[in-house]
């Protein structure tokens, strides 16, 4: 039985999935767009700090006018929900507390991802972790709480990893070994110390573009820098267990036709140090010119022929080889991020199964210097002016204390920190009462295991 077939039902008894989303950014307007024409599935409320984004979003999102009112709490929640409408409400908590059964993060900021989730899961809800900046730093803990309450904790559908732990788990449903996994973006060098002043600058946005539009600059800074290729791919190392490489990623300009030939080991004529790892291809080259057959918004999988009679059918079936004719590809061309999100929570509700989870503590995003730091210096977190992620092994990691992405909002730089050189918590004095710091360190202490 597939999804829609099981919302119709839902639908048809009056028991829709009912769903909360804490947030109202672009991913929330992307959801919100789809979730009103999806039989069986209810958004019952929109937790947000500032109201007016949930009602601008759902404005503009085609949402009927006045389909959602200003309410206070859980039961205020219930009550608008039972009416057919939508309630908006500053508190996550009063949401989560709310009949709705699968909560979605999507506040973007790693500690209030870490609280929500775990207020999700002691209420019994499923949580469906969009803020995958949470996931890379605390995914495992809190994949094991979710199982040991009975629910569900998940990656967000239409997000890259996601869509890359599906691939995955095709090949290897099927039987085949995945050499390499991971997607496609823009990059250059100098892009790592790119800053929310010089972003628009390396997007070619102009001011009129900037000053019309819903930019946020520290986001898409963090989108640019590398951090957010090294928070995803190590979001997926951690579902996987595929491993980063020596370098972590080297960003390749790779294209489609190509994706087989290269993205393969040494030893076998490729660019890869070793087998079962995750990279990011470049959409350009180092000189600025496109690569032809670019991935920049897509995702793929490289798998290994077993034997030769699997290699003959690679070649009998017209499938896209390397040269030896033991490597081919899959990929898909482009995500279309929010929008896909109700996948996820119909998965949860109806199957009680994730669309791709967190498992293990395979890989980390080691907080590195955009400059040369001092001590006095504050860091700004994700895609700021003062650090980048960089994808690491979280054997390395736990070796060098290093200093994760997720937790470097607000923290002081205690002694000096070269430009380029990873952070360690030496390096800085940070707030060790917060949820996300306390999780990290039952992870590194193994209570992910």
């Amino acid at each position: 039985m597939n999804f829609y077939t099981m919302l119709q039902r839902r639908a048809s008894e009056g028991r829709p999935v009912k769903v909360g989303v804490i947030g109202a950014g672009k991913f929330s307007a992307m959801f919100l767009s789809q979730a009103h024409l999806v039989p069986g599935l209810q958004v019952v409320g929109i937790a947000e700090l500032e109201p007016r984004k949930a009602f601008d979003a759902l404005a503009r999102t085609g949402w009927d006018d006045g389909v959602a009112e200003n309410v206070a709490s859980a039961d205020q929640i219930n009550a608008a929900a039972a009416r057919g409408r939508v309630g908006v409400c500053p508190s996550a908590m009063e949401l989560i507390a709310s009949d709705c059964e699968v909560v979605l993060e999507i506040t973007g900021d790693p500690e209030h991802g870490t609280r929500h989730a775990l207020a999700a899961i002691e209420a019994g809800k499923h949580i469906v972790m969009v803020t995958v900046e949470a996931d890379c730093l605390v995914g495992p803990v809190l994949k094991k709480k979710a199982e040991e309450k009975g629910v569900v904790y998940s990656m967000a559908y239409g997000d890259q990893p996601a869509l890359i732990m599906e691939q995955i788990d095709w090949a290897r449903t099927v039987g085949f070994e995945v050499v390499c996994a991971g997607k496609g973006t823009r990059y250059q060098p100098e892009y790592h110390f790119s800053t929310p002043e010089t972003v628009w600058g390396f997007y070619g946005f102009s001011e009129e573009r900037v000053a019309g539009g819903d930019y946020n600059a520290q986001m898409f800074n963090s989108f640019l820098d590398g951090s957010k290729s090294a928070i995803e791919m190590c979001a997926v190392a951690n579902a996987s267990g595929l491993r980063p490489q020596a370098e972590g990623l080297t960003f390749p300009p790779v294209g489609v036709e190509e994706l087989a030939e290269r993205l393969k080991p040494k030893q076998d004529g490729g660019i890869l140090d070793r087998d079962g790892t995750v990279e990011v291809i470049a959409s350009e080259h180092r000189d600025g010119s496109a690569v032809e057959g670019d991935l920049r918004w897509g995702v793929y999988i490289i798998l290994r022929a077993p034997n030769t009679y699997v290699e003959s059918c690679f070649r009998d079936y017209g499938m896209k080889t390397d040269v030896t004719g033991r490597y081919s590809a899959l990929y898909r061309p482009y995500h279309y991020i929010g929008l896909e999100l109700g996948i996820s929570a119909a998965s949860a509700a109806l199957r009680n199964e994730p669309t791709g989870t967190s498992l293990d503590f395979v890989a980390d995003v080691a907080a590195t210097a955009k400059k040369d730091l001092q001590p006095g210096d504050v860091l700004d977190g994700e895609g700021g002016y003062t650090v980048f992620g960089k994808l690491i092994g979280a054997g390395e990691s736990l070796s060098r204390g290093c200093l994760p992405l997720g937790l470097t909002g607000g923290a002081k730089v205690t002694r000096p920190v070269a430009k380029g050189e990873h952070l360690t918590y030496g390096d800085v004095s940070l707030d060790t009462s917060g949820a996300a710091y306390q999780l990290r360190k039952q992870m590194e202490n193994g209570g992910a295991g």
